[in-house]
């Protein structure tokens, strides 16, 4: 990997991140002490279940999804076979294991004052994206954290309201759909209006546009993740057939583009804003260290999901009449034909630490 490098070997990588950050952060003292809430915006890579609250027919509230969950079995709304990043990066903190969706109506303003949950699977930075599966856009996500502001107010008082979201790290992953549910899918016209050069400028205007007003209303510490290696998801490279089921290159090409864009736009916002810490995430880089080393990993499958054929399903598809699904998720790259094992959401989480403090945001 030639930027992100990714320094911790497969055995470390399965410690408790709560060790690795503690040790980090030297001295005994809890990191939780340092970061008082998660605050979570984006699509299904960190959507921990608000989907299940909308009318949307992407949805992973039932089985298979969330067979792994520590605790049991239990479907949550989470794409994957267990938890997210934003979770592993909440008790890495000192914070509770599991980041709570906004919209689930099992919690309340006491638990969204250490962690929250705005995102929703099949979104993207374009408007657009969100009505192609009718879900929560976001700029709706960034009125929910308005309202959220608004009654953390209310819950702790307005100091106390202010420093959590001042010091809370704000976790933000999207962009994967705005490709693939939109530009490419062909369905809302953007591959009309723009070449995909010119898509990812304007993607990347926006997420600028969403930096800049959650800077307005008080995020001080970000992360940002670039794109993975999109064309290596399982159903790009099903669909990838006629050419032997390789990763798309044009898919990986237009990925690397837009990454590139995203932090050159990440260098400005930091040099415009110097009280705002801003991280970029390579994401890509990680991902295809996986793809092209997955010994290292303990992994043993990178091309397919474990959920049913690992080809093509996903929500609804992904159930447990589905027949093949995989014994030992660990032993995969991606649960379902899109979204990765909970295992790897661990590495991604570990190495979203690693760059947070690297770039000086913990």
């Amino acid at each position: 990997m030639a930027s992100g490098h990714f320094h911790v070997e497969a055995a470390l990588l399965m410690l408790p991140l709560a060790m690795l950050v503690l040790n980090k952060g030297g001295g005994g003292s809890a990191a939780g002490a340092v970061v008082p809430a998660v605050i979570v915006f984006g699509d299904s890579t960190v959507d921990t279940g608000n989907n299940n609250q909308i009318g949307t027919t992407l949805r992973s509230d039932f089985p298979p999804y969330g067979r792994d969950m520590p605790g049991g079995a239990r479907a949550t709304g989470r794409f994957g076979n267990g938890r997210l990043p934003p979770d592993f990066i909440s008790e890495a903190l000192g914070l509770p294991p599991l980041v709570p969706a906004y919209l689930d109506p099992a919690y309340g303003i006491g638990d969204f004052a250490r962690g929250v949950c705005f995102a929703s699977a099949g979104t993207g930075v374009d408007n657009a994206t969100a009505g192609v599966l009718s879900v929560i856009p976001l700029w709706k996500e960034v009125e929910y954290y308005k309202e959220y502001q608004l009654r953390l107010r209310a819950h702790a008082g307005a100091e106390r309201a202010r420093a959590i979201v001042r010091g809370a790290l704000h976790v933000v992953s999207i962009g994967t759909n705005d490709f693939l549910e939109n530009y490419y899918m062909l369905g809302t016209g953007r591959f009309v209006e723009y070449t995909a050069a010119q898509f990812s400028d304007f993607l990347v205007a926006g997420a600028r546009r969403f930096l800049l007003e959650i800077h307005r209303l008080g995020a001080r510490r970000v992360s940002f993740a670039g794109l993975a290696a999109i064309g290596c998801l399982p159903l790009e490279r099903a669909e990838n057939m006629i050419h032997g089921g390789g990763c798309v290159e044009e898919y990986n090409r237009v990925a690397r583009e837009y990454n590139a864009k995203v932090e050159a736009m990440l260098r400005g916002l930091r040099a415009e804003l110097p009280d705002l810490r801003l991280a970029y995430v390579p994401v890509y880089d990680t991902m295809l260290d996986l793809v092209t080393n997955p010994a290292k990993f303990g992994l043993e499958n990178v091309e397919e999901g474990c959920c049913a054929t690992g080809r093509f399903e996903m929500g609804f598809m992904c159930n447990n009449e589905a027949p093949m699904t995989c014994a030992d998720a660990d032993k995969f790259l991606f649960w379902d034909a899109f979204h990765p094992t909970q295992k790897v959401n661990r590495i991604m989480a570990n190495h979203t630490i690693d760059i947070c403090y690297q770039q000086g945001l913990l």
